[in-house]
C-alpha cells in the first residue's frame, strides 16, 4: 500500500482536514497530493446549514462518508476523484423480522450503522457497499445488507448459523478493521476477533491470546507485515515508561497448527524523545495504525504536544512524520497507483509508487486498489 497522508480528527470538523507525509525530495508523492481533491469539493452541498458529511473509514483508496441530512452513503477516491452515492438502508430493511410491530424502531440512526466497501475478485475496480448493525438480539445478532450495483437495491443477507459460543452483548464490538478481504470486530471485553468474509459473506471467530480480553481499542491494531502476513500488534499499557509494544503475526508453527505467534517486543520508552519526556510526567503512546509492516505510533506528550512517528517492524528504524502538530485518532489514507502507472519506485518509509498524477486523470474511474494480501486458511473454517 501506499501511505500519502492522515485524515486528521480535530473534533471541530465534520470532514477531517488532509494532512500529507511532507516528503520535499519525492516528486510523486508531492504530484499526487497536489492533483488531488482532498478538500472533498465534488461532495453534494447539503441545502442545511447543519453539517452533514462525516468521514467514517479510509479504505482502498477511498473514502467512506455518511450524510447524517440526505441519509446518503458516499465512497470518494480523492485521487481519481471517482464519486459513487447509495442511499442508506431503509428503517423497514434493517429492522424487518427483528421486532414485533408494535416494538419496532421509530428509525435507524445512520450514526450506528457501519459502512465497508466490498472489492470484486475478479474486477477489483468494481466494489459493493455493504452496512452492518450490530443488534442486541439472539436470534438475529448482526444485520448485514448489501447494495447491488446492479439493481441498485438494499439486500439484506439471511443470517447463517454464527459461530459458536452466540454472545448476549453484540453491541461490545469496537469498530471494524478492514483489511485482506476480511472486516474484523474486536470484542471489548473477550478474547476474539468477528470475521467477515468479504467475498462469501460468512462470519467466522479468531481467537486472541487472553490478555487482549480487555484491551483499551487504542492500544491494538491490525495490520500486514512487509511480505504480506496478517499480524497485530498491541500495547500492554499506554503509559510510556512502563509499556511495551507486543508484534504477534498469525502463521504456521512446528507441528502445521495455524495460530498468533509471537513475533517481537519493544519497550514503549523506545519511541519517546527523550528531551520532552523529561518535562513531562503523562507521556502515553497509541498506536494508529499498522500498514506494510509499519506502525504509526502516536506520542502525547501534553494536552499540547503531540507527534506521529512509523516504526518499521523489519528494520527498527524510527520516523517522526509530524512534530508536535499531530492530533489523534486519525485516518490514515492508503492509495494505490492505475496499473499503467505503476513504475515499481518504492519508498522505504511511504511506499509511493508510481509515475505522475497529472496521467491519472484520464484514467477516471479505471483505478485498482491495492492488492489484498493471503488471509489466514482458518478464517474460513473457524
Amino acid at each position: 500500500p501506499q501511505l500519502l497522508g492522515f485524515f486528521r480528527e480535530t473534533g471541530r470538523e465534520a470532514i477531517p482536514p488532509f494532512v500529507p507525509i511532507r516528503r520535499s525530495s519525492d516528486p510523486d508523492l508531492t504530484a499526487a497530493v497536489s492533483g488531488s481533491d482532498f478538500f472533498l469539493f465534488r461532495l453534494p452541498e447539503d441545502s442545511d446549514s447543519t453539517p452533514g458529511w462525516e468521514l467514517r473509514r479510509c479504505h482502498d483508496g477511498y473514502l467512506v462518508l455518511a450524510n447524517n441530512v440526505t441519509d446518503q452513503i458516499a465512497a470518494y477516491n480523492p485521487l481519481t476523484q471517482a464519486l459513487h452515492l447509495f442511499p442508506t438502508p431503509l428503517r423497514e430493511i434493517l429492522s424487518k423480522g427483528l421486532f414485533p410491530q408494535p416494538q419496532r424502531p421509530k428509525e435507524i440512526r445512520i450514526e450506528v450503522l457501519e459502512f465497508h466497501i466490498l472489492f470484486s475478485e475478479e474486477d477489483q475496480r468494481v466494489f459493493r457497499m455493504a452496512c452492518v448493525q450490530f443488534r442486541n438480539i439472539s436470534k438475529v445478532p448482526v444485520c448485514v445488507a448489501v447494495f447491488s450495483p446492479a439493481t441498485r437495491e438494499w439486500q439484506v443477507l439471511p443470517w447463517p448459523a454464527p459461530p459458536q459460543p452466540v454472545d448476549d452483548d453484540w453491541f461490545g464490538f469496537c469498530p471494524g478493521m478492514q483489511m485482506s478481504g476480511f472486516v474484523y470486530w474486536k470484542h471489548k471485553s473477550k478474547a476474539y476477533l468477528l470475521v467477515l468474509d468479504n467475498v462469501t459473506l460468512q462470519f467466522s471467530r479468531v481467537y486472541l491470546p487472553h490478555f487482549l480480553r480487555k484491551i483499551d481499542p487504542t492500544l491494538f491494531k491490525l495490520g500486514q507485515t512487509k511480505d504480506g502476513k496478517l499480524c497485530m500488534v498491541c500495547a500492554d499499557d499506554s503509559d510510556a515508561n512502563i509499556g511495551t509494544l507486543v508484534v504477534h503475526v498469525w502463521g504456521a508453527d512446528d507441528d502445521g497448527v495455524e495460530k498468533w505467534m509471537l513475533e517481537d517486543t519493544f519497550p514503549l520508552s523506545t519511541f519517546i524523545d527523550a528531551d520532552k519526556y523529561l518535562t513531562e510526567d503523562d507521556t502515553t503512546v497509541q498506536i494508529e495504525a499498522v500498514i506494510d509492516g509499519f506502525v504509526y505510533l502516536s506520542i502525547k506528550y501534553d494536552d499540547y504536544t503531540e507527534s506521529l512517528i512509523s516504526f518499521c517492524l523489519e528494520t527498527a528504524e524510527l520516523n517522526t512524520l509530524f512534530d508536535d502538530t499531530y492530533a489523534s485518532p486519525a485516518y490514515p489514507y492508503i492509495m494505490s497507483w492505475p496499473p499503467s502507472l505503476v513504475c515499481n519506485k518504492e519508498d522505504s518509509q511511504t511506499k509511493i509508487t508510481g509515475c505522475s498524477v497529472e496521467d491519472a486523470g484520464s484514467v477516471g474511474t479505471e483505478e485498482t486498489p491495492s492488492a489484498l494480501v493471503t488471509a489466514p486458511q482458518s478464517h474460513k473454517f473457524a
